[in-house]
């Protein structure tokens, strides 16, 4: 449903946002684009919608090329920014009305598309409102609705519960997974890692304009292992690090970041990671637990995916 070849992005100001990145989206796929703010994952979403032009490479939407056939895409998708584009003054029904009409979609089937997004969305309460009424989690379950309206094959959702407190941000995650049952396709960027685990079938990884993995949640974690042992280090790290490996209590996929070192454990007990760092000293504080998207991220990257 989605190719992307060799896409770079380099804006006029010099800044390459989006380094020549690689990947296709199957029929059907929840496939996140996963990294924290300025990684690239919004200009990857700009120009898959046509609204930000690629420097070079290529980049196809449901069989179409985003520069060369720029409206068969847009006919094809539909998007979610981060950014609110609903008009507050308008009621939600006004709203929905309007983005029907703009893509075309026939006069007779407007109202019952209306009320089948208003009803899957928790909406159908709302619409007779002003939206400048409505709550940010409200918002955004409108927005949502609306960009059903044109039974698109593809979905794009960028950011889509940024700035929601987490109970509604927790709501709203249940409306998306609900957009399973559309067996539409969707892309999804955000750098919240249990958006990423909870709703994707695979996670493209990016870290300052490149892709660094791309996997299934599941298989990323598992290239940690079941376990981690956390050594918090008063002292000199790298010297712990080539310590631990030399006494077979750490491996390649060892790695330290500021004064942590982490160590997936393949096989071994905890205890003996913990006794060899032992026996080396300046160890402030130890921790076993299980891995997490982010000790992925920065085992590839040296920094928090959240930052």
């Amino acid at each position: 449903m989605i190719q992307v070849q060799h896409v770079h992005k380099t804006y006029s100001d010099g800044t390459e946002a989006v380094k020549g990145i690689d990947f296709t989206v199957e029929p059907g796929e929840v496939f996140g684009l996963l990294g924290p703010n300025g990684a690239g994952k919004s200009t990857t979403i700009g120009i898959l919608t046509t609204t930000v032009a690629p420097t070079s490479g290529t980049a196809r939407v449901a069989g179409h090329d985003v520069v060369t056939d720029p409206m068969s895409v847009r006919a094809a998708s539909a998007a979610v920014f981060q950014d609110a584009v609903v008009d507050r003054t308008l009621t939600g029904r006004r709203n929905l009305e309007i983005h029907a009409r703009l893509w075309g979609v026939p006069t007779s089937d407007v109202a019952e598309r209306i009320r089948d997004v208003s009803d899957q969305f928790g909406v159908a309460d709302l619409l007779d409102r002003a939206v400048d009424t409505y709550s940010g989690g409200q918002r955004r379950r409108l927005e949502i609705a609306r960009s059903l309206l044109s039974r698109p094959s593809v979905l794009f959702l960028d950011e889509p519960t940024v700035g929601l407190d987490p109970r509604i941000r927790y709501e709203l995650l249940d409306v998306i997974a609900s957009l399973r049952t559309r067996r539409i396709t969707i892309v999804l960027t955000t750098h919240y890692l249990d958006e990423a685990e909870r709703l994707c079938d695979r996670i493209a990884v990016m870290h300052e304009g490149r892709i660094v993995a791309l996997d299934s949640p599941a298989a990323l974690l598992a290239s940690l292992g079941e376990q981690l042992v956390e050594l918090r280090v008063d002292g000199d790290v790298a010297a712990l690090l080539s310590f631990l490996r030399s006494r077979g209590a750490a491996g390649d996929d060892a790695f330290a970041v500021g004064a942590t070192v982490t160590i997936p454990l393949r096989g071994a007990a905890p205890k003996d990671v913990i006794e060899a760092a032992d026996d080396f000293g300046a160890i402030a504080a130890t921790a076993t637990r299980r891995p997490t998207l982010d000790d992925v991220y920065l085992r590839l990257t040296g920094s928090r995916l959240a930052a």
